[in-house]
């Protein structure tokens, strides 16, 4: 059966309140499936791992679900996923274990901070991927000249959260590979998009974020376990040792991770099918990337069209992301206009700060980003569209 936007709708109950939450890029909205399974773990009763009655048996069995669920999605294994409060959180921690002074490490302009700045403050030496500002591409040629003996670790951004840039990360992982360098592969906007395969992206460390795929917020970095094996981080000497525990600090959110099992199904079970759900995950995961790819060629087109509108970027593989600003208003002002109207998008660099830099855009109010995800309809876009056409002459509402 086809992918049915309606259909989808239905199970996230915000979406009722009027709103066209093109918001997605920051924090999808949550399904019925997940809030119930945060909300039963709570019902059933928790208890930390370890302990001898029910509950902490629960609280096992669901961290060991959340491991399996999150290598379905991403193509990994689950016992090389590490879980976390954060993205941000676990890449400050792997960065500190991956490299130091006396490494180098490749870093690109195209990519959020969470993905440059915890790498810049380990000491290693930095060298960077430079983006081309008109089309929003991060060239693959460059990393030839960038990579050498040194390189310790190449970070790079699977796609641009507010650009929506796809880069050829399995090139660039192969030149990392040659030199003898890791690749740490920034998933978090990239996942909820479309099928993620980590092996094929060359991706030695796939970090990824539940909350940008209608999860709770939880974060993940997924490698394969042998390389975990060979990495020492700092931690509480009573804590576990064996991977990937050791890389998890403190007590987990384990009601949160039953709502990433929960989303990782409910993603899996965007179109009917069958087979394993890794299986279903593929098909479902390329039914929503057709179906947001359909609906942003007619967003960006209404764009264009629009003289008062100015784009940035135009890479020729991406996520349906748009970053644009309006003639005549700063980014804040147009998407407050756009609020009142009951549009939901941001503005701002969105923490793409060495992106935002490049564009020339940061130190002034960056820009305006809508984005699409797989429940969001026609009706999202034209609503987008109309308002800001309306932008060029209506006044702003009275406080």
């Amino acid at each position: 059966m086809p992918f049915s936007p309606a259909s989808v709708r239905s199970a996230y109950p915000a979406l009722a309140d009027g709103h066209a939450y093109l918001d997605g890029a920051a924090g999808t909205q949550t399904p019925e499936p997940v809030i119930e399974a945060i909300a039963g773990a709570y019902r059933q009763g928790l208890g930390n791992i370890g302990g001898a009655f029910p509950a902490s048996h629960r609280a096992g069995e669901i961290v060991a679900a959340c491991r399996s669920a999150v290598a379905d999605l991403v193509g990994g294994q689950a016992e090389g996923v590490i879980l976390g409060p954060n993205m941000t959180t676990l890449t400050y921690r792997l960065a500190r274990v991956l490299t130091g002074p006396g490494d180098e490490v490749v870093l690109s302009r195209l990519d959020h901070d969470a993905n440059v700045r915890p790498w810049t403050q380990t000491g290693a030496t930095v060298r960077w991927a430079e983006v081309d500002p008109v089309t929003g591409e991060l060239p693959v040629e460059q990393y030839a000249g960038l990579v050498g003996p040194r390189t310790r670790v190449v970070a790079v951004s699977a796609a641009s959260n507010i650009l929506g840039t796809r880069p050829d990360v399995a090139a660039i992982a192969a030149i990392a590979h040659r030199a003898g360098a890791l690749t740490y592969v920034d998933g978090v906007h990239a996942t909820a998009h479309g099928p993620v395969d980590m092996r094929a992206l060359g991706a030695d460390l796939y970090a990824t974020s539940a909350y940008k795929w209608s999860g709770p917020h939880i974060g993940a970095v997924v490698a394969d376990p042998a390389l975990l094996e060979t990495l020492r981080p700092d931690k509480l000497t009573p804590s576990p040792d064996t991977v990937p525990e050791r890389f998890e600090t403190g007590t987990a959110a384990f009601a949160d991770l039953a709502g990433v099992t929960a989303a990782v199904e409910h993603l899996a079970g965007l179109v009917p099918g069958t087979g394993s759900r890794r299986d279903r995950l593929l098909a479902s995961m390329a039914a929503a990337e057709e179906h947001e790819l359909a609906l942003f060629a007619d967003l960006l087109s209404g764009l264009e069209t629009l003289p008062h509108v100015t784009l940035y970027g135009k890479p020729a593989r991406r996520t349906a992301t748009a970053y644009f600003t309006v003639a005549g208003l700063s980014p804040g002002e147009t998407a407050a206009r756009l609020a009142e109207r009951r549009v939901n998008v941001w503005s701002g660099h969105n923490y793409a700060w060495e992106l935002t830099g490049a564009l020339g855009v940061r130190d002034s109010g960056g820009a305006v980003r809508a984005g699409l995800v797989h429940y969001n309809d026609r009706s999202d876009v034209e609503r987008l569209l109309q308002a800001v056409s309306e932008l060029r002459s209506s006044p702003p509402a009275r406080p």
